[in-house]
């Protein structure tokens, strides 16, 4: 088995959730996973497939962490035991009736939840981080007086929303991802949670597309991406939404709030929830 190489650092959770962010954009071989310890504290975890400029990765944590960037530390591993540790290290993650687990704890899923069992290494895909969790919760708000009959998911990644939508609906639900290996990925997991019959993936750069327009408007539409996609797809997806469709907007750190609304105003959607988690906000617009 090849080695790789591992950076960790433990931290408190806005820190480690803002380097997870940072490092996935900064450094394009790195994979970041951000959990909580058993102590309170979160782990940061940096896999690089090739071996990083270390000097490089330590000023980017240095911006963020100040002082704490002084224990981050760099080793060799297998690739397959950072998986498998990372895993095994992940709580499930609770969002209203819905539970985000891997397979290490389908067994502990009370009969009353909706359970989901992401497989994924990376905290990001299953749940742990706020704008994910975030949009769980607003999806189980949701539900509470609305019953969605097409669902979209833009920027599907792991496909943990869309499963949650089709498993809670019992609808059709068209996830989306420009990053062909994410497709892949969320079809695995929709398969495995017995959701393939309702999830289909596809990969598309945009809204354009013709299969967005054959699919007809749509009622419930999840975005958790970043700022600038979510602004600059605001006019385009208005033309595929339903009356009273609602459109949960995710990826934003607080400040970035009005600026995400002011882009959607103008089409005519407005405000009627929110939920913050730690410096995250998940937005529920309705059409």
């Amino acid at each position: 088995m090849s080695e790789t190489t591992l950076a960790r650092l433990t931290c408190d959770e806005a820190t480690a959730k803002r380097l997870a962010e940072r490092l996935s954009e900064r450094f394009d071989q790195a994979a970041t996973g951000a959990f909580e310890g058993a102590d309170g504290y979160w782990n940061l975890e940096i896999h690089f497939e090739a071996p990083p400029d270390q000097d490089a990765v330590r000023l980017t944590v240095s911006q963020i962490a100040g002082a704490e960037s002084a224990q981050l530390t760099f080793e060799q591993i297998a690739a397959r035991d950072w998986i498998a540790a990372s895993l095994a290290e992940l709580k499930p993650v609770a969002a209203g009736r819905f539970i985000v687990h891997g397979a290490h704890d389908r067994a502990r899923v009370p009969g009353h939840r909706i359970g989901i069992e992401i497989e994924a290494a990376l905290a990001f895909g299953t749940g742990h981080h706020g704008t994910t969790r975030g949009c769980l919760l607003a999806l189980d708000w949701i539900g509470k007086w609305r019953h969605p009959r097409r669902v979209l998911d833009i920027g599907t990644g792991t496909g943990v929303l869309a499963i949650a939508a089709a498993k809670r609906f019992r609808c059709k639900v068209l996830a989306s991802d420009i990053d062909l290996e994410a497709v892949t990925i969320a079809r695995t997991n929709a398969r495995l949670n017995g959701a393939s019959p309702l999830v289909e993936t596809i990969w598309a750069k945009g809204l354009t597309g013709l299969r967005f327009r054959q699919s007809g408007r749509f009622d419930l539409v999840f975005a958790n991406i970043l700022l600038a996609p979510l602004k600059a797809m605001a006019r385009p997806l208005r033309p595929l939404l339903a009356p009273g469709a609602k459109v949960v907007l995710s990826g934003l750190l607080a400040d970035q709030e009005n600026a995400a609304l002011a882009a959607y105003r103008p089409h005519g959607l407005r405000l009627v929830r929110r939920f913050a988690l730690g410096e995250w906000v998940t937005l529920v617009l309705s059409a």
